[in-house]
């Protein structure tokens, strides 16, 4: 079987592309292709409209199956290809969209996964809202990223050395700690004291040391899902007296500036406290980004909806803990003997590229108060209760497994596949003949 695969950003392009619309799809197809290739031949195209037809119809005249795989939201998707087209894509909104808008037919997602037939997706939550919108027997199929694999073995490693008192991280980029920076720079106007940060100054490689209760996040700030906001002030009031709570957030964007300024703005706003708040622009090296996961004890999110969310994902299956919402993709492995789970309400909210930004759809806003009441908890637990804290940590390993480990994709794949071959053959066998 041949099996294409594309996503608009790739390896040459992620680097310019960090935060901006779908970037995330690359990391996706970098996590699938190593299960993709145990199920057949891999190839990824650049360009789909020059490549992928020619490419299936080789293949036809081969007698080998072929696939195109758009690592893409079905508006995003080419429907006009001769070869069998599968987007796919994650969803964190209670309703797909079902209307077209903007000029463009593909809005209508109904459009798109009509023409193609079939599609991937990444949760359950996401299936049962395609299923709502396009009937109960349209097939789709929740694969989540494979990450476990490559995570739990590093969890593992990370397990058998003594762990120090203190982490030191090297990265490159911006670093701004709250212990060491005066805020009055990032406040009201009249209170300003110079710029506070050179966000035009080179490059430099700097050092981190992180000790404590040390809670990580990793997203970009400027992704209107991600609900940061409430996720700092809340840790800045549960811990305002707390010195050896810390709050790491690594952030995934192209531009420091536009990434930091709000959230400095809110350093400021939020003062003052004793906890220590962490804020990292710039890449981090696979072994310093271990360091940080083995510095993390518990992974933050707060968001108003997730596809799958990777770095959750990620740490999880490192064993870390989560505070998080138990909401859309998050159902599939979040519980209470994994995380300390946030309680949430749904509102009526747009889909995200919609410019009329019409009501049409929910997503889940946090209860502050509760996610108070988690970091506490988890606190509580890091410092007093390492027998509870290893169960959640052990937990978290074998839920994530489950979820989104490499022998799980393929056999969920494998046997979509099967199945889609299946129909088709079917179809052929009952259509009248030319």
């Amino acid at each position: 079987m041949l099996i294409l695969i594309h996503s608009e950003t790739n390896q040459r392009t992620i680097a310019q592309n960090l935060g901006r619309s779908e970037y995330s799809y690359y990391f996706v197809l970098k996590e699938y292709r190593p299960v993709l290739e145990r199920l057949g031949r891999v190839v990824e195209v650049s360009d789909p409209d020059t490549e992928v037809d020619a490419l299936y119809l080789d293949a036809q005249a081969r007698g080998e199956d072929c696939v195109f795989l758009s690592f893409s939201p079905p508006h995003r998707t080419p429907v006009h290809l001769a070869c069998p087209t599968l987007p796919v894509f994650a969803w964190e909104f209670s309703t797909i969209p079902n209307e077209p808008f903007d000029g463009e037919p593909r809005n209508d997602w109904r459009t798109v996964l009509k023409a193609c037939g079939a599609a991937i997706t990444h949760s359950s939550y996401t299936v049962d809202a395609v299923h709502a919108a396009m009937g109960a027997e349209y097939p789709i199929v929740a694969v989540p990223a494979p990450v476990w694999d490559r995570f739990a073995a590093r969890g593992s490693a990370l397990k058998t050395e003594v762990p120090p008192k203190q982490f030191r991280l090297r990265l490159k980029g911006l670093l701004v700690d709250s212990r060491q920076l005066d805020l009055r720079a990032f406040g009201p106007a009249h209170l300003r004291r110079g710029k506070g940060i050179d966000f035009a100054a080179p490059v430099q490689e700097r050092e981190l040391l992180l000790d404590g209760v040390v809670y990580s996040s990793v997203f970009n700030p400027c992704d209107g899902r991600k609900n940061w906001e409430d996720m700092l002030s809340a840790f800045c009031v549960s811990f305002r007296e707390v010195e050896d709570a810390t709050l790491v957030l690594k952030l995934t964007h192209f531009d420091a500036e536009e990434a930091l300024t709000d959230l400095l703005h809110h350093l400021y706003k939020n003062q003052p406290y004793r906890c220590r708040i962490v804020l990292i622009h710039g890449y981090l090296a696979d072994a310093d980004y271990e360091q940080l996961v083995q510095a993390t004890r518990y992974v933050v999110n707060t968001s108003y909806g997730e596809g799958q969310c990777l770095p959750l994902m990620e740490f999880m299956s490192c064993g870390k803990p989560a505070v998080a919402p138990r909401t859309t993709a998050m159902i599939d492995y979040l519980d209470a003997d994994n995380a300390f789970l946030i309680d949430s309400t749904d509102e009526l909210t747009a889909w995200p590229h919609d410019p009329r930004k019409a009501f049409r759809t929910l997503r889940y806003i946090t209860d502050w108060a509760s996610l108070c009441r988690a970091y506490r908890a988890s606190y509580a637990v890091a410092k007093n209760d390492a027998v509870r804290y290893r169960q959640m940590s052990e937990h978290a390993v074998a839920s994530l497994q489950t979820f989104c480990s490499q022998a799980m994709a393929e056999q969920r794949l494998r046997g979509f596949f099967t199945q889609l071959a299946a129909a088709r053959a079917a179809a052929v066998a009952e259509a009248p003949p030319a």
